[in-house]
């Protein structure tokens, strides 16, 4: 094994990046792929939906080895913050992040600090997703700065085309300065309503601007109540309801990386 590690990413809120991570993990796993979900994002939703209830009980986060690669201390073994729930394993966050953002703005070399974390465990997993925050900040640059491909989840009942030319423009910076095996995986649509004009209308602007330059993925992730009620539960849609078209387009998702990869 050698994972691929993929971040996962998207410039506004609202377009189900957290739901991708979780559920692409276990389509991936369905499918007989060891995944490493982590949760790069000081809200933490990812660690809710894997049924963390109070992150600021996680004895060891994402935030925590951060911090201890600022502090230039050993990590713990990866038995002490690596929590695994019905086959998927992750890496929780919690508030602590947010404390690392504002540091990392300070340290030299900062951008690789993330990087020196996954590294090691590539080893053990076929695909290690980072899941991260709207924005574009320093942990962000970290997330892109460990990645080697990036999947952008775009919502076209957003004002989805703002924003990701100036993402798009960042991946590019970012693979000439830090990382040179960085590669956009492609652009999925989210939170599709086909009966909508908006919709239509965004999705045809998407491939008009991109297509030829980045790939779009065949499968677009439909708009359904599932999703949130899945999320709820804590369980992802490949088990709450496996035969719903967003957990099919989820398991064709996989299917389409694998086959890409391959």
């Amino acid at each position: 094994m050698n994972a691929k590690i993929y971040m996962a990413a998207c410039m506004k809120g609202g377009c189900a990046k957290t739901v991708t991570t979780y559920n692409l993990a276990y389509s991936l796993n369905e499918l007989g792929k060891k995944v490493l979900c982590v949760d790069f994002d000081s809200q933490a939703n990812l660690s809710t939906c894997f049924g963390v209830e109070d992150t600021a009980e996680v004895p060891v986060t994402i935030g925590h080895l951060m911090m201890a690669q600022i502090e230039d201390e050993e990590l713990p073994a990866p038995e002490e913050y690596i929590m695994s729930r019905k086959g998927v394993d992750f890496i929780s966050s919690s508030m602590v992040l947010s404390a690392v953002d504002a540091k990392l703005r300070l340290e030299m070399g900062a951008e690789k600090m993330l990087s020196s974390i996954l590294e090691p465990l590539r080893d053990r997993y076929d695909a290690i997703i980072i899941d991260t925050a709207p924005t574009l900040g320093a942990l962000n640059i970290n997330a892109l700065a460990a990645a080697d491909e990036v999947i952008i989840t775009v919502n076209p009942q957003l004002l989805a085309m703002m924003g990701l030319q100036d993402f798009i423009k960042t991946v590019k910076k970012i693979k000439a300065r830090v990382n040179d095996k960085l590669s956009v995986a492609g652009i999925l649509l989210t939170m599709c309503d086909a009966r909508t004009n908006l919709c239509k209308v965004i999705t045809e602007q998407v491939c008009d601007t991109f297509e030829g330059q980045i790939r779009i993925f065949d499968s677009r992730i439909p708009n359904t109540v599932k999703v949130g009620e899945s999320v709820y539960y804590s369980e992802p849609l490949i088990e709450y309801a496996p035969e719903c078209n967003a957990s099919k387009a989820y398991q064709n998702l996989a299917k389409e990386l694998i086959a890409y990869e391959s």
